[in-house]
């Protein structure tokens, strides 16, 4: 009875996976091995499974890699894809450099202050993202805040273009996705053995010393997770590029949209849905082979 409920439990999560991710992934993926046509739904084969054995075989004779071809020769979606992993990487970056010390904050504060800094680190989730982002549009624009402040503090004489720059974009995936990477690092710094970081104070090593050996090595789980936390999402973001950022740096979130919704092309665009994916999980892939070779090396 016992191995029964274990094996219940454990298909939970495979089945949810099954369900919410592998089929869309394989309709995606059928979708974009076929024609697109002035129809509904706008593509062709569609394959019919009481066609039996036959309409099987019609339906692979007709798959076609002509949309993943157009993707990678159209110079459009390559800039965009290259485009979309750079601002991505950057903006991983810099909320690392600006989440790691808050979180080590959080982690170093007392027990009484840790409940109300997680609870404020966390209250962005409470208002909709969409209007998050729409609010930074009254803050970056030319006769936003940010402007009218600087001027009135005499920094400059004429208001800033901000608003639907690149600039614009990384300040608002840092500001949307800061918590993704607070809190896996928070995480495992609040997990790590104090008396390691006081054995090396103890043996000589300086404060920064002791940080760069000792902490920051320890806490390297939870910076890969909160990188991959934020890098992923980022990649193919949709909202804030929209409204923030400009077309002359388009990313490829803003394209696929454009793809679906307004050209119709449902199989062009679940090819670069495919290739989107691909390209995100290359460094998951990466990790999970560094990970069991580290863990080969130490057993």
């Amino acid at each position: 009875m016992t191995t029964q409920r274990q094996r219940l439990l454990i298909s939970i999560p495979y089945l949810w996976l099954i369900v919410f991710f592998l089929l869309p992934f394989a309709i995606i993926v059928k979708i974009s091995l076929s024609h697109s046509t002035m129809a509904m739904p706008p593509y062709l084969p569609v394959l019919n499974v009481a066609g039996g054995w036959s309409s099987l075989k019609a339906y692979f004779a007709e798959l076609n890699l002509e949309n993943y071809v157009f993707v990678l020769k159209d110079s459009i979606y390559v800039v965009a894809y290259l485009n979309s992993v750079k601002i991505a990487a950057v903006a991983t970056a810099i909320t690392l450099l600006l989440g790691y010390p808050i979180a080590y904050a959080i982690a170093s504060a007392s027990s009484g202050w840790k409940p109300i800094l997680i609870m404020l680190i966390n209250l962005p989730f409470w208002t909709s993202f969409l209007i998050r982002i729409y609010a930074w549009i009254v803050v970056l624009s030319k006769e936003g805040v940010l402007n009218h402040l600087l001027i009135s503090v005499g920094v400059i004489s004429e208001p800033l273009t901000i608003l639907n720059t690149n600039f614009a974009v990384y300040l608002g995936i840092v500001y949307a996705y800061l918590p993704l990477m607070i809190f896996p690092i928070y995480a495992t710094l609040e997990k790590l053995d104090i008396s390691v970081y006081e054995a090396a104070r103890d043996l000589g090593c300086s404060r920064a010393s002791a940080f760069f050996r000792v902490t920051l090595p320890l806490s390297r789980p939870g910076i890969i997770a909160g990188c991959f936390l934020v890098f992923i999402p980022a990649t193919g973001e949709f909202v804030i590029p929209s409204l923030l950022g400009t077309a002359k740096s388009p990313m490829i979130g803003r394209l696929l949209w454009e793809e679906f919704f307004v050209n119709n092309d449902w199989p062009l665009a679940s090819a670069i849905s495919v290739l989107l994916l691909a390209i995100l999980i290359v460094p998951i892939v990466l990790y999970q082979f560094y990970r069991q070779s580290v863990e080969r090396r130490g057993g």
